[in-house]
Formats: structure tokens, sequence, C-alpha cells
């Protein structure tokens, strides 16, 4: 596809439309807009703007639209695929202003928000009502719900609680041709016609900007216990995740941790962890409910389980400031990787059973290349990030191994069946290896489908194909 560039008369009418304070063109400021969490990659958007209404952005789509200028949409610019960057140029369109709580329903246990509420913002509001809205990722005081939505996001307390997928019953979204629909209903169950909710979310903000969305909410478990159980074998860590769930506990939070991860994150926030020659791995467990007594119950049966794993110890976080300190120290990881290398992260998912030999082969794969991995992940729901740093490798070395290493940890995840990403999505960086997941067949199914929201491919071009 042949995009056009953005003109004096477009940029006058975006004008119009959203007013002059809210288009930006300045390469200073646009600079901000045209990079996201995803490695070091940068795209200069043409112009940003920041409408507030669905009938703002059905306006500017229609122009892009008309005159095919490329349109991509952006929330907080958290992400780790490159869904946001402008890769085509043309218009960034900010959902910064959309950013109201529009009602917390009591009643039906229902929330309407704006995607440009952030995760933790939204989460808090909702506790003040006695609710929970679980879906957490590491960025959760940062992301836009928006962006939650765009990639399916997950997060530790997916585990048990299920994906941002599992949460939302009904969105208000823009298509690319201008057109404004609700995607269902309000409604726990939804047997009516294609479930267009269920196709947007995940989509990548390919086939329409969400500018609504209402959630569905649980009650709020009153309580929680964590721990910190220490394995000399990894590949024990890894099976003792499974032998939880075959005892019969289903833990709020299971995650896993090789010790490089924590001395990374232990570094870079200048705090203190000890970490014991003789470990390989950790899990980070939690379990939550409304009697403290049958947590603690459950969490020294869990202990049982573990030792049966080799588990050399167990540290239980016996205050709130103790379970913060465990918590800062698991989600600063990922962003303590990358500012100490170079990087590349991948979002592999295989069913549980299957996480020890994904993670031998992944310690495998990356002797064969010679590079450096640091794992860590949601091990209860078998979604392990492997980081993969340039370390000591030559611009040379790394250009030419890293692909190369990279399909061959995604073969491994086919074979095991399971698949490429979990909640990351593909972006702009993963879309070379769909075809390790779909044949041609499948793929062209995705593409008519894009083609049946977005005719002219306006909308976040250059993304998942």
């Amino acid at each position: 596809m042949q995009y056009n560039k953005v003109t004096e008369v477009q940029i006058n009418q975006f004008i119009t439309i959203v007013g002059e304070t809210f288009v930006i063109t300045s390469k200073n400021e646009t600079e901000n807009y045209s990079h996201d969490h995803t490695e070091d990659l940068c795209f200069f958007p043409e112009v940003v703007l920041k409408p507030k209404s669905p009938e703002e952005i059905s306006a500017i789509l229609k122009i892009c639209n008309e005159h095919l200028i490329p349109a991509t949409p952006r929330g907080a610019g958290t992400g780790l695929s490159g869904g946001a960057l402008p890769v085509f140029g043309g218009v960034i369109i900010s959902m910064e202003r959309f950013n109201k709580i529009i009602e917390i329903d009591e009643r039906n246990f229902q929330a309407t928000v704006e995607p440009g509420v952030i995760n933790e913002i939204f989460q808090n509001a909702v506790i003040e009502k006695g609710l929970f809205y679980p879906p957490d990722p590491a960025s959760k005081g940062s992301c836009f719900l928006g962006g939650n939505l765009a990639h399916s996001s997950g997060g530790p307390r997916a585990l048990k609680y299920g994906t941002t997928r599992d949460y939302v019953l009904n969105m208000e979204v823009v298509l690319p041709t201008g057109e404004i629909i609700w995607t269902g209903a309000n409604t726990l169950k939804y047997s009516t016609g294609y479930n267009l909710t269920q196709l947007m979310i995940g989509s990548e903000g390919t086939l329409g900007i969400i500018t609504k969305i209402v959630f569905k909410l649980i009650p709020f478990p009153q309580h929680n216990l964590l721990m910190l159980a220490s394995f000399s074998s990894a590949e024990k860590a890894c099976e003792a995740v499974n032998g939880i769930f075959k005892a019969g506990f289903t833990p709020s939070v299971c995650e896993f941790i090789e010790p490089e991860g924590f001395k990374l994150s232990s570094e870079m926030l200048h705090i203190d962890f000890a970490i014991q020659d003789n470990i390989e791995a950790y899990l980070l467990i939690e379990v939550d409910g409304n009697v403290v007594d049958n947590l603690m119950s459950e969490c020294e049966q869990i202990g049982e389980v573990l030792e049966k794993f080799n588990c050399l110890d167990v540290l239980f976080a016996d205050s709130s400031e103790q379970k913060e300190y465990f918590w800062k120290l698991r989600r600063s990881i990922g962003e303590a990787v990358k500012i100490r290398s170079v990087y590349k992260e991948e979002d592999t998912v295989v069913p549980r059973a299957e996480l020890p030999i994904l993670f031998s082969g992944v310690k495998e794969i990356s002797k064969k290349y010679g590079f450096k991995t640091v794992c860590f992940g949601h091990a209860g729901d078998g979604n392990l990030h492997v980081n993969i740093l340039k370390d000591q490798l030559t611009d040379e070395e790394w250009n030419s191994k890293i692909n190369d290493g990279i399909s061959e940890i995604f073969e491994l995840c086919k074979k095991l069946n399971g698949t490429i990403s979990g909640e990351h999505g593909i972006g702009f960086v993963q879309k070379k290896f769909m075809p390790i997941m779909f044949s041609e067949f499948h793929l062209q199914l995705m593409r008519k489908i894009k083609l049946a929201f977005d005719p002219n491919t306006i909308l976040n071009p250059g993304k998942i194909f």
C-alpha cells in the first residue's frame, strides 16, 4: 500500500476538529510518540492528535481513510511489541484525554470506563467499592486500559482470574471508515451473532479504536498471603508449578524467576536481596480469599508439595511492606533487563505441564547461539518471558544469530502446543515469525477480516501481518 503524507490542508482540518492545542507537529514534541517500550525502535509521526470524543476520532479517521493517510492509535506507550509505533509516519491518535471512569455500577458488578484510564487507578477505584478487577500487568501503574484490551493483557493474577479478555462485556469502537458502533451487550451471556467484542480484544488497534469499555467486576478478596520459594533446580521449580495444581490448589499467583532477574532488579532499585550460589530459580506464590486461617492452611499444604520438588526454602511475607518488597522486585525485572543490555523479550507460552521442557529448551538454544537469557514470568499459566541479552556479543554476532535463535524458540513452543505470544501481542517486531504458527491460508483469513473493517488498511498498518 502506498500511503500519502499529511498536508497543510489536512492539518487545518484536524485543528478544526480537536483544537489547535491538541495538534502536535514539532519534531521535539512528537519525539515522545515515536517509541514505546519495545527495544530501541523509533518511528516519528507527522502529526499527533489528541481527541476527546468518539465523534472527533470518527472525523479524523474519515479524513485519513479518504486520503490514504496511516493512523496509529496510541495509549500509554508501554507496549513490548511495537504495536503503537507509526511505522509509516502519518497520524498518531493519542487516547490520553479519554481518561474518565464513567460509572461503577455496584448493583450489576460492572464499570464503564474510557480507554485512557490507567489500570491501577481503575483497580483502586473499584476496590473502594469492595469490587475487583484482576488483570494486573507489570506496567499497571502506567499502562492504559485500552492498551490492555489491544493485547488482552494478563499479569500475575491471570492464573486464577483470567486475562483482560475475561472481563470485557461490551465496548464502543470507532471503525477506520468512521462509523461508531457498540460491539455487544452489557450482559454476562452473549449469543447474538458474531462476537465482535472478543474479536476486537487482542486485535492490537488494527480493526478499530476503542472509546468506551464495559467491564465485568467480581467481589474483592479481603486477604492474601505471599511466599517466595527457592530451588536448586530450575526444572524442578517448573515441575512444582504443575504439582501444586495436581494437589488440588489454585493459587492467585505463581511466578517463576531466575536469580539473575532478581539480581538485576535489586541492583536497579538499590535494595538488598541476598541470593545463595546454589539457587537456580524462585517461585513467588500467592493465595487469596476471605478467611485467613484457610489461607494459612493452604500455604502450609503448598509448602509440603514444594518439598517434593527439592525446594530449598520458603520465605513468608509477614507484613504488607514485605509483600510490597517482593512485588517491587518482581515487577521491576523487565525494566532492569532493558537497562542492563540491548535485548529482545519473547513472550512464549505453552501448556503448563510443558514448562520444564520449554525452559530447558530455551537454555539449550541460548547456548547454541551464544546469547544470554534471563527468564521469568507467569509460570502458573505456562507464560515464560524470555529476555535475550546482547551482553558481550558483537553487533555482527547479534544481528546474525538473534532471529535464528528466536525462530528455534518459537518452533519449540509450537511443538509443545504453545504459541509465540501470550499477552504482549505480535505488533511490529514479531510479525515475521507468524508463519511459524500459521499456514498462509490461516493468515489470509485474518487479512480478510482486517479488510472487512479497514478496506484501505489505514489503521495501524504494518502490524501483525
